[in-house]
């Protein structure tokens, strides 16, 4: 899977300073919004804060995947938020989470929605790469890292 199909530069925020759940949510609907002629940010929102509601998307280990449907949405589109400090997500580790991945997948994405999210999950997996994300100081930069994340190949 290539993540720039999913993302752009100009929906990537570094250092960001929302203290709440529900304002990541937000600024995450005005990402996904960017670009896209035929969405606006609240129904994003809906759809983001409605999933939410059934669980919390906080994996552990301060990555969190907020995602959602969308009826409008023709391609599965993503925005990514490096928070300056954590906040709490209710993640199953109750560690506050500073990296946060927003997907919106349209209604008809069943199976590609489920391997985005698995692709999506392995990557938020890679401590070391979740340790230069936290390093990383600028947009453009961590752009770069999303884009050119590579799984590990397996032991020989």
């Amino acid at each position: 899977m290539d993540i720039s199909d999913l993302i752009t530069a100009e929906r990537i925020i570094c250092d960001s300073e929302v203290t709440s759940k529900k304002r990541v949510i937000e600024l995450l609907s005005e990402l996904l919004a960017t670009g896209q002629a035929d969405l606006t940010a609240r129904p994003i929102f809906d759809s983001l804060h409605n999933r939410e509601r059934l669980g919390s998307t906080g994996l552990g280990h301060g990555v969190a995947l907020p995602h959602g449907r969308f009826s409008q949405s023709q391609n599965a589109i993503g925005a990514f938020i490096k928070l300056r400090a954590g906040v709490d997500f209710d993640a199953i580790d109750r560690q506050p989470v500073d990296l946060v991945f927003g997907l919106l997948v349209p209604d008809h994405y069943t199976d590609e929605h489920l391997k985005i999210l698995a692709h999506l999950a392995e990557m938020f997996s890679d401590r070391v790469f979740c340790q230069q994300l936290r390093q990383t100081d600028s947009s453009a930069q961590l752009f770069a890292q999303l884009r050119d994340w590579a799984p590990a190949l397996p032991a020989p």
